[in-house]
C-alpha cells in the first residue's frame, strides 16, 4: 500500500469515529475534508471493512437507555472452554465473548429488550453450560466508548466524562414504530454507497428525511453515545487489553470512579454490581495496548497515582475473542432480536 492510501486510512480510522456528518451524502464531505474523490472514501472503508479494521460506520447505543444488558463471567474447565463459547456466542443476545486470563475465564456481555428475558438467557446460560456464573450489570458509567485516538492511544479529550446513575429506569426510552424499524436496519451499520440514508430510509420504509431527524434525536437525547466509524482494537495492533478491578468502598467509588476515567490510557470505565460472595469488584476500567509489559506499567502507575493499590485489585488480560459485533436490540419485523 503506497503512503496516500495508508494516509488516508488512518485519518478515516482515526478521525471520524464520532459526529458522522448527518447529511444526504456523508461520505462526499468526508472526502472534501480529506482531499480526496468520495469513490475514493468509500472504497477505502469497504475495504478496511473487509480486512476487519473496523466494525461497520454506523451508531453506538448507550447502555441500559433501551432493553437490558450485563457482564457475565463463566468459570469453564479448561477442556470444555472452545465448546462452551461457541454454545455461548450462539445466542443472539451475546455481542462480546472473551476468554480472560482467570478462574473466571469466559466474559460475555448480552443485551435483551427486557430485563426478564434477560433474566431467562442468563438462566438458560448457566444450565446449559453447567458451569457457575456470575451477573455484573452496569450501575454507573464514566467513560464508554467515546472513541480511540491511534496516534496516541489516549482517550480524546474533547469527550466529557459522564456518569449515569443507576436509578436510570429500564423504561427510560420508549421506541414508537418507525425508530424500531430505523434501529433494526441500522444496526449492521451504515450502508457504504452514496447516499447511505436514503437506502436506510428505503429498508425502514420511512423517508431520508425521518431517517435524519430521528438520528439527530437519538444523539441529542443520549439514546446513541457516538455515530461513526467503529474500529477494532485487536486488529490494528492493539492486542494487550486489560481488564481491571477493584473493589472500593461505596461511599468512594463514584468519586474515584470519575478520576479513573480521566487518566491516560483509560479506554472504558465503570461501576458494576458486585456479585457476593463470589466476585467482591465494583470499579472497572479497560487499557488497551500493544505491549503487555507497556499495560502491566500502566496500571501500576494509575494504581500509585490514584492510590488504588490500597485497594483489593485484579488485571484480567483478554486472551482469545470467541465474538466482538454491536449489540442487537431489534429485528427487521421491529420486535426482539432474539
Amino acid at each position: 500500500m503506497n503512503q496516500r492510501n495508508e494516509t488516508l486510512d488512518f485519518r478515516l480510522l482515526n478521525e471520524f469515529q464520532r459526529d458522522f456528518p448527518l447529511i444526504s451524502a456523508p461520505y462526499g464531505l468526508l472526502a472534501q475534508q480529506l482531499e480526496v474523490d468520495e469513490l475514493e472514501v468509500l472504497e477505502a472503508l469497504r475495504r478496511l471493512h473487509e480486512e476487519g479494521a473496523i466494525s461497520r460506520v454506523g451508531a453506538v447505543f448507550s447502555p441500559r437507555r433501551i432493553g437490558a444488558s450485563v457482564l457475565a463471567a463463566l468459570a469453564v474447565p479448561a477442556e470444555q472452554l472452545d465448546a462452551i463459547a461457541d454454545e455461548v456466542s450462539a445466542h443472539a443476545e451475546v455481542n462480546h465473548n472473551y476468554e480472560r486470563e482467570h478462574d473466571w475465564n469466559l466474559w460475555f456481555v448480552a443485551t435483551a429488550p427486557s430485563q426478564p428475558h434477560l433474566d431467562r438467557l442468563m438462566e438458560h446460560i448457566a444450565s446449559e453450560s453447567a458451569c457457575p456464573l456470575i451477573r455484573l450489570p452496569l450501575l454507573e458509567e464514566f467513560h464508554i466508548d467515546l472513541g480511540f485516538d491511534l496516534s496516541s492511544h489516549a482517550r480524546r479529550r474533547t469527550a466529557k466524562v459522564m456518569t449515569r446513575p443507576a436509578e436510570l429506569p429500564e423504561s427510560a426510552w420508549q421506541l414508537e414504530a418507525d425508530e424500531q424499524r430505523l434501529m433494526a436496519v441500522l444496526q449492521n451499520g451504515l450502508p457504504l454507497e452514496l447516499h447511505p440514508y436514503a437506502l436506510l430510509a428505503e429498508r425502514a420504509a420511512l423517508d431520508e428525511a425521518r431517517v435524519l431527524q430521528l438520528l439527530e434525536s437519538w444523539l441529542a437525547r443520549g439514546l446513541v453515545k457516538r455515530f461513526g466509524v467503529i474500529v477494532r482494537h485487536h486488529e490494528l495492533g492493539w492486542t494487550a487489553n486489560a481488564m481491571c478491578v477493584w473493589d472500593v468502598s461505596d461511599a468512594q467509588v463514584s468519586a474515584i470512579g470519575e478520576r479513573l476515567a480521566r487518566q491516560a490510557g483509560v479506554t472504558l470505565c465503570y461501576r458494576r454490581a458486585r456479585d457476593l460472595p463470589t466476585w467482591r469488584y465494583n470499579l472497572y476500567c479497560m487499557i488497551h495496548g500493544r505491549e503487555r509489559t507497556k499495560v502491566e506499567a500502566r496500571v501500576a502507575e494509575i494504581n500509585r497515582d490514584l492510590g488504588l493499590h490500597a485497594y483489593p485489585h485484579e488485571v484480567l488480560f483478554s486472551l482469545r475473542r470467541y465474538k466482538q459485533r454491536g449489540a442487537r436490540y431489534v429485528d427487521l419485523g421491529g420486535v426482539a432480536c432474539v
